[in-house]
């Protein structure tokens, strides 16, 4: 029986969702992956709180009761705009979930344990879209790519991986090859001086290595000088044509406290290009 890749993506409708642009550009991103994809909405459910004093004020049951059916009709919304721009090239199978306010981003992380990777659509504007990316990236052991609004190539033929040697590189590298194409380029981005590296030649070893195994692969130095390095990621994959870019995602949780690495924090303060985070 052949192998089917399922990609998932958690839509979260409260406080406000991810514009329609970005959603789109998600779902014809999964179209060029050539996967399924499977979309869960979360709608929220908002504990009634006893206040008797303030519903003179202000009609609190009736502002939660509005929020939640918001929510909802978000939730159905989003399935249509999914299941309508993915007809006829994308299988699609859309659900939604009532999750108890606050509860939507470590369930996202569970269930996407259950796919081959996350497809996250991405927003600078909304604030909920930093909040899933962390809680999937770090929290469901599984790949995530994070989209922004822009049009989708066809296939993916050109991979960038941010490299360090580290083991989370290593592992981000491992869940990019399979989304390439036969035949497709690699290029190998290595930061010369960010940080301490574990030798002077790692982008050409890698690159090497690739090409035994029947990759093309190309190494690039990178000078960081004054620049930010997850702008300077960024710019050098565009720079070489690269459609994704692979890096590990540095960070830990303390009470859904994160604390990020510096490139994992700059790409996502500004996300200019599809970006495979592993974990």
């Amino acid at each position: 029986m052949p192998q089917v890749r399922i990609a998932y993506m958690p839509l979260v409708t409260y406080p406000e969702p991810v514009e329609d642009e970005s959603i789109l550009a998600t779902t014809a991103f999964a179209s060029a992956l050539k996967c399924m994809l499977h979309v869960t909405a979360f709608s929220v459910h908002i504990p009634q709180l006893n206040s008797p004093l303030g519903q003179f004020l202000i009609d609190v049951p009736g502002l939660v009761r509005a929020s939640e059916e918001r929510s909802k009709a978000e939730c159905h919304r989003l399935q249509g705009l999914i299941e309508e721009a993915s007809r006829p090239h994308l299988g699609v199978h859309c659900t939604s979930r009532e999750i108890v306010l606050g509860g939507a981003l470590n369930s996202a992380a569970a269930e996407a344990r259950y796919f081959d990777l996350t497809l996250l659509p991405w927003s600078d504007e909304i604030v909920g879209s930093k909040d899933i990316a962390e809680a999937v990236v770090f929290g469901s052991g599984r790949p995530a790519i994070l989209i922004p609004a822009i049009p989708s190539p066809a296939s993916f033929d050109h991979l960038a991986i941010a490299w360090d040697a580290s083991r989370v590189a290593a592992r981000a590298l491992g869940d990019a090859l399979p989304l390439l194409v036969d035949g497709g380029r690699i290029s190998v981005l290595t930061v010369k001086d960010e940080k301490p590296l574990s030798g002077p030649n790692i982008a050409a070893a890698l690159a090497s290595s690739l090409e035994k195994r029947g990759f093309r692969a190309k190494s690039i130095d990178i000078a960081l000088g004054d620049r930010a390095i997850g702008e300077v990621l960024q710019e050098t994959a565009l720079s070489e044509g690269a459609q994704i870019l692979a890096m590990g995602g540095f960070g830990h949780s303390r009470i859904r406290d994160f604390i990020l690495g510096g490139a994992t924090k700059g790409v996502l303060n500004d996300l200019r290009l599809p970006v495979l985070f592993s974990h």
